[in-house]
């Protein structure tokens, strides 16, 4: 069993920056690939940015240059630093851990970007 649990969301105005962070029960080193999911209301969760064991990243179109996913293997911990935020990027964000066995997903946050 792997508990992600998920921190930083909240309200920012359009041009500014959020960091989240995902906390994991146990060591990264040991999941395939961690990653940042968001879901709107009216839209299907959708990939934001992955990252793999191996350090390997890939994000969306829409969040490339501004979105940057990083992980402290000490801490156990992943983040997303979004920067220049847009009022589309209003979503719950949720941390994804994909292991051998099972894909496990923390609780979500909520990000609002608005003036």
């Amino acid at each position: 069993q792997v508990h992600l649990v998920e921190s930083g969301g909240g309200l920012v105005q359009p041009g500014g920056s959020l960091r989240l962070s995902c906390a994991a029960s146990r060591s990264i080193f040991t999941i395939n690939a961690m990653g940042w999911y968001r879901q709107a209301p009216g839209k299907e969760r959708e990939l934001v940015a992955r990252i793999t064991s191996g350090g390997s990243t890939n994000y969306a179109d829409s969040v490339k240059g501004r979105f940057t996913i990083s992980r402290d293997n000490a801490k156990n911990t992943v983040y997303l630093q979004m920067n220049s935020l847009k009022p589309e990027d209003t979503a719950v964000y949720y941390c994804k851990a994909d292991t051998l066995r099972i894909i496990y997903w923390g609780q979500g946050t909520q990000v609002t970007v608005s003036s």
